[in-house]
């Protein structure tokens, strides 16, 4: 279960001044054309003595008009009371963020954003590639408000997995030229035989250091196994 939150907080990143990051839910606008949006990250989620994050690079381009290419290249660190701390490499993601509808006098676009998860983790015993095929959609409205969100379902293969659906909605509102706040819900199926559901919710903001450079962090409460966390986001965002 935290993989999954962890895979969705680690990629749900974009411009400044455009929907989706630092959020879980994710939003259908691409990297500009000919551009990069590269993020230096750390991404997790905990209970108590229990902890699981992703750091590293996200790196997005713009390779055609609507169209975005994705990888994220994380490590990993977990604790727990029983085997300590662990670190090593993360499952790499590829992926490929199409919008096919932006309408601009009504303010609202859609896309779909399928991605693979790659087994490369050294310290999850995942041995299969999985696949997410979500659909995000967005509605902007006058005086910077924007609402967007979505969902998907994964394909989970394994022993003991389950394939499974999650879904998302966040609100954000511009407060400055480079300030942008915003909250969101978010939930998901369980992803194995002996997990549950979980739901989290969350608050984040933007801020614009330059026009290359952004702060990227959000943050809140997870609910899973019927007991209650938290996870966190934040990054460096690089753009040019």
């Amino acid at each position: 279960m935290k993989r999954r939150l962890l895979a969705a907080l680690a990629v749900t990143v974009a411009a400044p001044a455009v929907a989706g990051p630092p959020y879980i839910t994710d939003d259908p606008a691409p990297t500009d054309t000919g551009h990069w949006e590269i993020y230096a990250f750390a991404a997790g989620e905990g209970r108590k003595s229990d902890f699981d994050a992703d750091a590293g690079l996200d790196l997005n381009y713009g390779g055609a008009k609507d169209l975005q290419l994705t990888a994220t290249l994380p490590l990993n660190f977990t604790h727990d009371p029983d085997d300590g701390w662990r670190t090593g490499t993360g499952d790499v993601e590829l992926a490929a963020k199409y919008r096919f509808l932006d309408d601009e006098r009504s303010g609202f676009s859609a896309a779909v954003f399928p991605r693979l998860f790659l087994p490369t983790s050294s310290i999850d015993s995942g041995e299969h590639v999985r696949l997410l095929l979500p659909v995000w959609a967005q509605k902007d409205f006058a005086g910077g408000a924007s609402i967007f969100g979505g969902g998907g379902f994964e394909i989970n293969p394994g022993r003991g997995n389950r394939n499974f659906w999650q879904a998302g909605v966040a609100v954000t509102q511009d407060v400055s030229k480079s300030v942008s706040v915003g909250g969101e819900v978010a939930w998901q199926q369980r992803d194995a035989s002996d997990a549950t559901s979980e739901a989290s919710a969350g608050l984040g903001a933007i801020v614009k250091l330059s026009e290359h450079y952004a702060l990227l962090f959000s943050g809140g409460p997870a609910w899973a196994d019927h007991r209650t966390g938290y996870h966190f986001y934040g990054s460096l965002g690089l753009f040019f």
